[in-house]
């Protein structure tokens, strides 16, 4: 018997719940947003895009400051969301297919899982177990055919064979996407999406039903509905921003000898980092303003989604009690995507390789600064959770399987959900979790950033980032410094040392897969590599 077939048989198996049991479960609804930046809602700090709907929907819920994607890139996080495990527990460590090998790596990037594991009980098929409709609407990216949704617990998913982190080039139909064929020419994918799900709600609205929404937005293309975008450009127009700093350097902080704040501020200004790609001593850009006009059409257009969806709920009669929860799958894109290093932008096409600015946090989509995987959340639980509460606990991606599984009164999986914690006390006005820890794996070279492979840990306000190729360490107090920019690694040694054995504890504890060397490995510059070589020429050689 395949591994499908022993999937749905064991899905079948599943304890059947009474009628009035089931008509008292609340539904679940998931919207993940894609390359979604922390400070990229205006209750979390944008002045510049307007999510009027996002802003109420905080009044209603808990609003989390402390949430992290478990990894700061897409594919990793869904399958955390989805099976409750850190992404280094079943080797789903990298965006799938994951980025290529070159030259000029120490080490070759660990082969990331290219499907979800069968084996895993998704929480789509523990919900449907206990008598839930499911779907899958939007961004799958965990698996080709036939690893599909359908196959992990959906019952009902959209676009239809579409496995790719982006939609198919555009966001203006036609779509060039199964299932989508019927949408009017120039009809935008996320109000299509929006209206898929609201029909999914509607053939489901006596419950109970697990809607997962995964917009393809805000991920790039960026592509803008076009009458938000022009509503952007005049509010740009009317209120440029201020300063005359519009991208900072970012360096590679596991150099042998990493380059200081004071120097990258200074080379900004120098013709040799004047273009837009991979820099000089493996420097990149980061975007330091919120004006990228195309961007801030999608995220309102999210923001319209959202209010779509609590919309219809509400006049079904089934808003109190339907649990919303709203996250991101990782940090925005305020450095551009440079997986190949003899990309380069021109100063007209910045706003398509770079969306916004992550301030006041360091980094991008792609590093494990906070700008990469704090990411915005708010959780509103009907009748049980608080209403327009914050809470600075930390939170990560893992800990929604658990706490779904409490909030719809079922039994807890936790050989499933081994490395998630049930954020359902704190909804509910306690402090904190117990908790000693949280933890990111990322054994491969980023293509955002050129960052290394390197892992990081948070335990209580410090924050610790180790980097495999020189086994350099970064310590940062996050309640003094969110912005990561004071390393106490050597003024706190004891500390490091104390973050940096957890690490390596919790590392082997996952069976964490590390890189091995490059057996063609060139000590060279990969701007110079870059520059000194055919592309062409090149891959004709791997291929």
């Amino acid at each position: 018997m395949n591994n499908i077939r022993i999937r749905a048989l064991a899905a079948a198996l599943f304890l059947v719940v009474p009628l009035h049991a089931q008509e008292e479960r609340p539904n679940i609804v998931f919207f993940l947003v894609d390359d979604l930046g922390w400070t990229d809602i205006g209750t979390f700090g944008s002045s510049f895009y307007d999510t009027p709907h996002i802003d109420q929907f905080a009044t209603e819920g808990v609003k989390f400051t402390n949430a992290y994607a478990a990894c700061h890139v897409c594919s990793p996080t869904r399958s955390s969301i989805l099976t409750g495990k850190y992404p280094a527990r079943n080797n789903m460590t990298d965006w799938i297919p994951g980025r290529r090998n070159y030259p000029f790596q120490k080490y070759l990037n660990v082969r990331t899982g290219q499907q979800l594991p069968y084996e895993e009980t998704t929480i789509a098929e523990a919900l449907r177990g206990h008598g839930y409709k499911t779907a899958a609407v939007g961004k799958w990216h965990l698996g080709s055919a036939p690893s599909t949704p359908d196959k992990h617990g959906f019952d009902w998913h959209i676009p239809r064979n579409w496995s790719r982190g982006a939609p198919n080039r555009t966001f203006y139909a036609p779509y060039n996407l199964e299932g989508l064929e019927d949408a009017p020419e120039g009809e935008y994918l996320t109000d299509r999406l929006t209206d898929e799900a609201i029909g999914f709600i509607d053939r489901n609205k006596d419950g109970p039903f697990f809607l997962y929404l995964a917009h393809f937005a805000v991920h790039d293309p960026i592509h803008g509905r076009p009458d938000l975008v022009e509503k952007y450009e005049a509010k740009l127009k009317a209120d440029p921003p201020k300063g005359d700093t519009p991208y900072s350097l970012e360096g590679n902080p596991d150099l042998k000898e990493p380059l200081s704040r004071e120097y990258l501020d200074k080379a900004i200004n120098d013709p040799a980092f004047a273009e837009y790609g991979v820099l000089p001593q493996q420097t990149v850009k980061i975007k330091q303003f919120q004006d990228n006009t195309q961007f801030a059409g999608m995220v309102e257009a999210v923001d319209q989604s959202l209010g779509r969806i609590l919309e219809r709920l509400e006049e079904l009669g089934i808003d109190d009690n339907t649990v919303v929860i709203f996250f991101a799958d990782n940090g925005g894109m305020a450095g551009m995507n440079v997986g190949s290093p003899f990309r380069t932008v021109t100063e007209e096409n910045l706003d398509v390789a770079f969306s916004t600015s992550v301030l006041p946090l360091r980094g991008a989509k792609g590093w494990l600064y906070e700008g990469g995987i704090r990411v915005p959340c708010i959780v509103k639980w009907p009748g049980q959770g608080q209403e327009g509460a914050v809470s600075d606990e930390p939170i990560i991606s893992n800990d929604f399987y658990p706490t779904i599984l409490e909030m719809a009164g079922l039994p807890l999986m936790e050989s499933q959900h081994a490395d998630g914690v049930s954020i359902a006390p704190v909804l509910k006005g306690a402090p904190s979790i117990d908790r000693a820890a949280i933890y990111w794996h990322f054994p491969h070279y980023s293509n955002h950033g050129m960052q290394p492979p390197a892992g990081a840990i948070r335990a209580g306000d410090y924050k610790l980032l180790e980097y495999y190729e020189n086994n350099t360490v970064q310590l940062f107090n996050l309640k003094e410094d969110i912005g990561e920019q004071n390393d106490l690694s050597k003024s706190n040694p004891a500390k490091a040392k104390e973050l940096t054995a957890m690490l390596h504890a919790w590392r082997q504890s996952v069976d964490a897969q590390m890189p091995s060397l490059n057996p063609a490995y060139v000590e060279m510059d990969p701007h110079k590599w870059a520059r000194e070589t055919d592309p062409n020429e090149w891959s004709r050689r791997r291929r």
